[in-house]
């Protein structure tokens, strides 16, 4: 009886994995066309006057960079003038946006229903009273940004990629055994991007363009299991209690597409 107990929650266990989505992760390596260089967090440029860090790990790869004033009076990016280019294409980093922030607070007493309190206002409902203050407050972007003297700032507007490459080389839903990156050249690779930014050193200085441009190297899909690892955080010698998942190989140079198995009849690739 046990046996068969045992062998009916196996086949249960089997049949349920069976039936669950499957998650693969295709990852890009993006390579400098000028000269750089790398550490462990960033991908930097460097002219008399400032610093240029990119990281890209994010979903989709994050486009934006941290520009750190290495000189000793303000500097000023025009935004208006800044552009991030991906295959040819041009996209502003000034987009002329408002921004509105704002902030309700309110008491009452009894029940009732939501209602919109403007500044420094009370109403009366059913008897009962709420007491409301709020304001809210609207600002345009900037369209130019001041950085101080040996200080950065972060911009960041644009993602690389968010769409599945598919190539008749890479294998959609790889196994272990069919994980191959598929290499390219900057003449053949399917993305081409760069940053165009306009500065300016003190209020009367030339301005000064810098592009950083960069091309998709290498593109490797890869199952969940074979690209993540559970492992226990650490913090001043203690250990988590929990384990948590991470990504492998994690680089400022690369990026990541999150996928599942459609279970359509593409079957391998």
């Amino acid at each position: 009886m046990k046996t068969t107990k045992f062998l009916i929650i196996a086949i249960a266990i089997i049949l349920f994995s069976s039936c669950m989505p499957k998650f693969y992760y295709q990852v890009y390596k993006a390579t400098p066309v000028n000269s750089s260089q790398t550490t462990d967090n960033a991908l930097i440029f460097e002219d008399n006057n400032c610093k240029v860090s990119y990281n890209f790990w994010d979903k989709g790869g994050d486009a934006g960079f941290s520009f750190y004033n290495k000189t000793d009076n303000n500097i000023y990016i025009n935004k208006e003038e800044c552009f991030f280019i991906l295959n040819g294409i041009a996209y502003d980093y000034f987009k002329n946006r408002v921004y509105t922030s704002s902030t309700n607070v309110g008491s009452n007493t009894g029940a009732v229903t939501s209602q919109n309190i403007s500044y420094s206002q009370s109403v009366s409902v059913l008897g009962n009273t709420m007491v409301g203050s709020g304001y809210s407050v609207s600002f345009a972007e900037e369209k130019v940004i001041c950085i101080p003297p040996h200080s950065s700032k972060i911009i960041s507007e644009y993602n690389i990629n968010e769409s599945l490459y598919r190539n008749c080389d890479l294998y959609l839903y790889p196994s272990k055994r069919e994980i191959k990156a598929k290499e390219f050249t900057k003449a053949d690779s399917p993305f081409i991007f760069s940053n165009r930014i306009s500065y300016i050193l003190g209020k009367t200085g030339n301005t000064v363009v810098l592009v950083n441009e960069f091309f998709v190297s290498e593109i490797t899909n890869y199952p969940e299991k074979e690209i993540t690892e559970w492992k226990f955080d650490e913090f001043c010698g203690r250990r988590s209690m929990i384990m948590a998942k991470y990504i492998k190989n994690v680089s400022p140079d690369k990026f990541y597409i999150y996928y599942m198995d459609k279970n359509d009849d593409w079957g391998g690739h």
